[in-house]
């Protein structure tokens, strides 16, 4: 049974304004390393899943960019999605292609622009989540073992095992899954001990998803039953439009995995980040003596815990504690690093007042 990789890279990254646009989203750039985040999440795939077998989503506007960051994949892996509606349409289009190429494929769907610090420890999890979804055609998705009380996570609840929490990766069942919380919520899973970030990882045969949408989420599969006798046919791209637009916007987590049957979660501490924000990109990037990030043209005089990036101007900082600064062509970001996260309301306001040179 083959195990194939399905890359999610559709999303425009607004909290990373103004670097992130939506003719070059934040997947494709390089705000952590040299490398971008759609390159990092293929490199972590290496040893695991030959390239022939790696799939990515993507908006069509995005197919060039992602044929010329990740040439090992075949073009014909590069699915393109004429329209945004969110991970479970993405999932069974890409289910519906794997399906028709094997009967027993088995996935791994996973976000385009997240961090994984622990490579290894990721493909032990790996090996024992495609285990289970191969032996029990279950669900399984990977609980990330919090560090402190995120309220920009959504969480998950599983069953406690106690002697299983310090043993190899083991699949336990999931009881709930719950919303990204307020702090004191936040507080509350972390006190009670039996719960995870969720890390929007995902492994289960392509047959075994499919079938919990044809019970949970049937619009779904109405939408994307024609691509059966359409595959390979002069008329696939216009029935894969159809699909999409008919395909209700809906996550993965509340259409599916909220609702099934034989849903389990592997805890894992893999040194895992979403990377939501400019906060987590300081969090996770190189920092000097009195924690400052820098990057580009860049002077700061009495600053300390500040990210500053810059493409092409001097920018200066005197003075500055806990800033987020980020200069590009057109537009300048200045924030606290604790508003991070509020960056995606300028972005919200520029689509809003069709400023549309600035996204």
């Amino acid at each position: 049974m083959a195990t194939y990789a399905v890359i999610m890279a559709g999303g425009i990254g607004s909290r990373f304004w103004p670097r992130s646009r939506r003719e070059s989203p934040k997947q494709f750039l390089n705000v952590i390393n040299d490398a971008t985040l759609i390159q990092n999440t293929a490199a972590r795939l290496q040893g695991l899943i030959p390239p022939e077998n790696w799939y990515v989503v993507t908006h069509e506007r995005y197919v060039d960019q992602t044929r010329e960051q990740l040439p090992a994949i075949p073009l014909e892996n590069i699915l393109a999605e004429p329209v945004s509606r969110n991970t479970a349409p993405c999932i069974a289009y890409a289910a519906h292609r794997l399906l028709a190429r094997d009967p027993d494929a088995t996935m791994i769907v996973l976000p385009a622009d997240h961090i994984i610090q622990n490579v290894a420890a990721f493909h032990d999890v790996l090996h024992t989540a495609i285990e289970a979804a191969q032996d029990c055609r279950a669900l399984i998705t990977i609980g990330i073992t919090p560090e402190y009380p995120a309220t920009g996570y959504g969480y998950i609840q599983f069953d406690q095992n106690p002697e299983h929490l310090n043993a190899p990766p083991v699949a336990l069942n999931v009881r709930t899954f719950a919303e990204k919380p307020d702090l004191t919520t936040a507080e509350r899973f972390l006190d009670s001990g039996d719960f995870l970030w969720n890390s929007g990882i995902f492994i289960w045969r392509a047959d075994s998803i499919l079938d919990q949408m044809k019970e949970h989420l049937p619009e779904a599969i109405r939408a994307f039953a024609p691509l059966a006798d359409a595959l390979g046919t002069e008329h696939e791209q216009a029935v894969v439009l159809q699909g999409f637009k008919d395909a209700p916007r809906i996550s993965i987590d509340h259409g599916v995995m909220e609702h099934a049957d034989k849903v389990y979660v592997i805890p894992a501490s893999l040194g895992w980040s979403d990377v939501g924000d400019w906060r987590a990109a300081y969090d996770l990037s190189e920092k000097d003596e009195v924690g400052n990030s820098l990057k580009g043209n860049v002077l700061v005089v009495d600053s300390s815990r500040c990210l500053v990036q810059s493409d092409k101007r001097l920018v200066a900082l005197i003075g500055m504690h806990d800033a987020v600064v980020v200069d590009t062509d057109d537009a300048l970001l200045i924030c606290n690093r604790e508003n991070a996260q509020r960056v995606k309301e300028i972005v919200d306001y520029l689509y809003n007042h069709q400023w549309n040179k600035y996204v």
